[in-house]
């Protein structure tokens, strides 16, 4: 069954890492949970890590930006 359209607007970043990470990812891919490609699950795994620093208090949550101007 085809995903749904992602209805948060994104931006695109470019990370280098090691081939040895690459493979990780690439593992992680496999088993299913972490999206469809390596990018995909680097994204999951960023956003994991993310969480667990608001969660922590190391982070501050922002409010999520809804692309309408404010007056």
């Amino acid at each position: 069954m085809a995903r749904k359209r992602n209805s948060v607007s994104t931006v695109t970043i470019t990370i280098s890492t090691t081939e040895g990470i690459q493979q990780y990812l690439e593992d992680l891919v496999s088993g299913g949970l972490f999206g469809k490609n390596p990018a995909e699950a680097a994204e999951r795994l960023v956003a994991r890590g993310l969480e667990t620093l608001m969660r922590d208090g190391t982070l501050n949550r922002r409010r999520a930006k809804t692309g309408r101007k404010e007056r």
